[in-house]
């Protein structure tokens, strides 16, 4: 009885409790020479997974809405969003004619004083990843194909802009990384921001942050084992957190939904804000994240 109660338990945990348990963290990032405006908040939410399935219903169009009233209420400076906006390729829209429109409706709401920036995932290009760019573009979100754009420069403000780079998805061959710093001044800082961490190997030297998305982490992560599957053409420990390749580093989010299966196990999901600053990183020993406040 007690070992029927414990799989119960565990069942519980892993479908209903932690797939909907998301972590707002916090990290603050050490850039050298850093030149853009100090204290830059940069929201990173990947992978939302917008889902109409009743088992899989863990991103659904209200959970969607709370979540973006979150990061708002932490009033960013730049929102990021890595790809793999929707998990159903029979998505059924209730409040728009399409489902891109229903989910760029959804995102639109994402409110960042120098824009919100995406890229598209491997999901999104197989639902139509032209249908969703021309959505988000509706709702004034800025989509990067192997592109570059300086950030806007507030009123008063000296010194060299800051670029974003939006890296295609690697896994359905859209991922050109050269292409995507070519715009990028010699010298000049970045966030670069990719579905596939993949992309990672091809990425020439940046001089700002580096994120990306796809893995969910695993979704399930085992002590001393780590994350049983990490999808994609990257080293098996790119599953989360900071990794490291020639001179870049970069960080890999949980990301926000769920895929194939709707299950976490020891990997919430998240959604995280750097603090850019020339000084005072935040960062365990381990190179993972600080979670600060996981629990608001």
């Amino acid at each position: 009885m007690a070992f029927v109660l414990a799989v119960l338990s565990l069942g519980v945990w892993v479908v209903l409790i932690e797939p909907r348990w998301v972590a707002p963290r916090e990290i603050g990032e050490t850039v050298p020479e850093w030149k853009g405006p100090p204290g830059l908040k940069v929201v990173v939410a990947s992978d939302w997974h917008f889902t109409k399935r009743p088992l899989w219903r863990v991103m659904t169009v209200e959970r969607a809405r709370d979540i973006v009233a979150q990061i708002n209420a932490a009033q960013p400076d730049v929102v990021l969003l890595p790809g793999d906006f929707i998990a159903d390729r029979d998505y059924k829209p209730d409040t728009a004619a399409t489902a891109e429109d229903e989910i760029a409706q959804v995102l639109g709401g994402l409110k960042a004083r120098l824009g919100v920036y995406a890229v598209m995932g491997n999901h999104d290009w197989w639902h139509d990843g032209e249908k969703f760019t021309a959505a988000f573009t509706r709702t004034g979100i800025t989509v990067l194909e192997n592109d570059a754009v300086p950030l806007p420069v507030p009123p008063g403000a000296s010194g060299t802009p800051v670029w974003v780079v939006g890296v295609g998805d690697d896994h359905t061959g859209h991922s050109r990384p050269a292409k995507a710093m070519g715009k990028v001044p010699r010298g000049a800082h970045a966030l670069v921001f990719m579905h596939e961490p993949a992309s990672l190997i091809d990425l020439p030297p940046v001089r700002g942050l580096v994120v990306a998305g796809h893995t969910h982490g695993g979704q399930v992560y085992l002590p001393f084992v780590g994350a049983l599957v990490v999808p994609g053409a990257g080293p098996r420990d790119w599953a989360y957190g900071w990794v490291e390749h020639q001179d870049n580093r970069m960080y890999i989010t949980s990301g926000l939904g769920v895929s194939i299966l709707p299950v976490r196990f020891n990997m919430r999901p998240e959604w995280v804000m750097f603090t850019l600053n020339a000084a005072n990183a935040e960062k365990t020993a381990n190179g993972n994240p600080t979670e600060k406040k996981a629990d608001r």
